[in-house]
């Protein structure tokens, strides 16, 4: 079953164009990976520092492999220093077509 996820990142002020480097490297390494069908990155219009990712997923075991994916380890250790609070995750199954 498919898996859609969004994710919501907060960077600090000071922090926002590295961030914004990392999730950007992230994409272009994530929509090589067989299991991703989608992965979208959004900017805030009025917060810029509020990126948000829109990403679907082929199914669980897609997206756990995803998360043990250097990149995805290397964001990680971003968390505590260079973003407000930690990402918000929403993982759901879409109900309707």
């Amino acid at each position: 079953m498919k898996i859609y996820l969004t994710a919501i990142i907060k960077a600090k002020v000071e922090h926002q164009t590295e961030v914004l480097e990392v999730l950007q490297n992230m994409v272009k390494e994530t929509q090589k990976e067989e299991a991703c069908e989608l992965y979208s990155l959004h900017q805030g219009i009025d917060d810029k520092n509020q990126f948000i990712f829109y990403e679907i997923w082929k199914n669980e075991e897609g997206l756990a492999l995803h998360n043990q994916q250097p990149y995805i380890q290397a964001f990680g250790a971003l968390i505590d220093e260079k973003l407000q609070e930690k990402p918000q995750l929403y993982t759901t199954h879409i109900l309707s077509i």
